[in-house]
């Protein structure tokens, strides 16, 4: 049976990964280059969908139950929590971006690579903080209880990317992840 726990963990190396193919892509655009506008927009979709949807009310319901735990994790809770909104709020301003983007029309590329930019330093840095000082106390002090009611914040369903089912609109994605990790395979 896969813990909780486990599973938050594994939401977080999905979503390095894609923070990384993302990353790729702004390098491209700082560059000068073209880079993949689709890509880059299916990658913020899903972390919106997903993240920031799915994800991140879980972590909040753990947040708030290990908090009454542990009264010393308040402020870097209420950080975490911070971020989360803020990480909201840019995937929304960086999505909008991309949209204008692959419409070609982008009304300012400094404001497309700061939103890029300002969007992998935020979330890498949630993912960093959560892992180390956050998951190990959570793994500590939350009871079975806990976890349930972290698991009735949302109802499972499915990952629509690393899920059994992966949905039509992230199989290019789904191929794109494929295709690196058999490439970084081989090296």
């Amino acid at each position: 049976m896969t813990t909780p726990l486990a599973v938050w963990h594994e939401d977080h190396t999905h979503f390095a990964r894609l923070l990384d193919l993302l990353e790729e892509q702004v390098i491209l655009f700082d560059r000068g280059a073209r880079p993949n506008y689709n890509l880059m927009s299916i990658i913020i979709y899903y972390m919106r969908s997903f993240g920031d949807r799915v994800h991140h009310p879980r972590e909040d319901v753990a947040y708030a139950r290990l908090v009454e735990r542990d009264p010393g994790m308040q402020i870097v809770v209420s950080r975490l929590q911070q971020e989360h909104r803020v990480i909201a709020t840019v995937g929304e301003t960086l999505s909008d971006r991309l949209n204008e983007a692959k419409g070609d029309v982008i009304s300012s590329r400094a404001a497309l690579g700061a939103a890029g930019a300002m969007y992998l330093v935020y979330y890498r840095n949630h993912l960093s903080t959560e892992e180390r000082h956050v998951m190990p106390r959570a793994a500590q002090l939350l009871t079975r209880e806990d976890w349930a009611a972290v698991d009735a914040a949302v109802p499972a369903s499915d990952d629509p990317l690393f899920g059994e089912n992966v949905q039509e609109r992230f199989a290019m994605l789904q191929k794109q992840i494929e295709s690196d990790v058999s490439v970084s395979g081989q090296g």
